[in-house]
């Protein structure tokens, strides 16, 4: 019974936020106790300690499998394997700023990475133009979004990436 509410949690957690804080885990075990007094935890001094630890180490577990299935913001935050094509060993990833998760969205449905880059195309044609249409590069722009993430927390350079994209900046 107790991996059936864990496995319910992690889903209903990570729906929320993939990287829940401490407090907020501890906030999530306490109400759990405190609507069902029977899942308490004799012996332990709050009654939820326990808990905390379980849904800590089963997000974990559930992130890892995620990431095996392919979700992009997993996968983006990574904290294992190096590349051995880097110099020095280093992360392949930009290391995001403090306080701060690389987020990077999937894509839509019925696209892939072949068919936004045709879609990123026309966003740029859109730019060239002297008269822009704004609604439709609004929608260009919305709808490539996950791709240009990408491109930009796994690019390490982000000198290429202007000279690549240099009309959207």
């Amino acid at each position: 019974m107790k991996m059936e509410i864990l496995d319910k949690l992690a889903q209903e957690i990570f729906a929320l936020k993939a990287y829940p804080e401490k407090y907020e885990m501890e906030s999530v075990a306490s109400e759990l106790v405190r609507k069902h007094p029977c899942l308490k935890e004799p012996g332990c001094g709050t009654g939820y300690d326990g808990w905390t630890t379980s849904i800590r180490y089963k997000l974990g577990n559930y992130r890892s499998k995620l990431r095996q299935a392919g979700c992009n913001e997993v996968v983006v935050n990574r904290k294992r394997g190096r590349d051995e094509n880097v110099d020095g060993g280093r992360f392949s990833l930009k290391k995001p700023k403090r306080g701060a998760v690389n987020h990077v969205p999937d894509h839509p449905e019925n696209f892939d990475d072949d068919s936004l880059e045709q879609q990123r195309c026309g966003l740029v044609d859109a730019m060239k133009k002297k008269e822009k249409d704004m609604e439709f590069i609004r929608q260009k722009m919305d709808l490539t979004f996950s791709l240009r993430r990408k491109e930009i927390i796994q690019q390490t350079n982000v000198a290429s990436e202007k000279t690549e994209n240099l009309l959207l900046f």
